[in-house]
């Protein structure tokens, strides 16, 4: 059960940012820092398609209503981004069953993605886009930072990544109110919208 740990962080890491730990991980085993990553996550390819998408997904993180956009896009791929690579990980080490290893990085994954989109949404309630730029970044040093602890003290690393997991729901829990706010103004535009699409034409 060894690579359990690893497999939780990184699950955690996929809901907020998926090709950030794609990238970071087939870095990490590309470089020696450690033998727990596929060849498969290593491949020059594989690291060039992620680190595209980290730097779109960076510049989109950070735009207001862009960002929520986004994370409505990504609310299928970061889950199963979690599940596939918790099963690589687990194939790779032979300590836990891919089919477990799957089901714990989807899982945490899917958990972290709901705490990322719905802080995101009560965020885009306030007109001002710094906090976007704040938390945004906030989110990619965290995963890097807690991803490469992972490497050297996965055990640790899995129980900050739970902490910060469990307070996210807790916040997003109290955040409710101001995510129906932003979901209410969000059907209104689209209402005014259709609207101005089917109003006749002057006269």
């Amino acid at each position: 059960m060894s690579v359990l740990p690893l497999v939780f962080t990184s699950g955690w890491a996929s809901g907020i940012n998926a090709y950030a730990v794609v990238l970071l991980l087939g870095i990490f085993g590309a470089t020696g820092l450690t033998d727990e990553v596929p060849e498969s996550l290593q491949r020059p390819d594989v690291l060039i398609v992620a680190g595209v998408l980290f730097l779109c997904e960076a510049v989109a993180d950070k735009i207001p209503y862009v960002d929520s956009v986004w994370d409505t896009v990504h609310t299928v791929i970061r889950p199963v981004s979690g599940a596939v690579v918790g099963a690589l990980l687990a194939g790779q080490s032979g300590s836990l069953s891919d089919l477990a290893a799957g089901a714990i990085g989807g899982s945490t994954a899917l958990a972290s993605h709901t705490v990322k989109a719905g802080t995101r949404m009560a965020i885009n309630t306030s007109p001002e886009p710094v906090s976007n730029f704040v938390m945004s970044s906030a989110e990619d040093l965290g995963v890097g930072g807690i991803l490469t602890f992972a490497m050297f003290h996965p055990e640790a690393a899995a129980i900050i990544a739970a902490v910060l997991l469990f307070l996210g729901l807790v916040l997003l829990f109290l955040l409710i109110r101001r995510i129906r706010r932003f979901l209410r103004r969000r059907a209104q535009r689209r209402e005014e919208k259709r609207l101005a699409r089917e109003a006749p034409p002057p006269p």
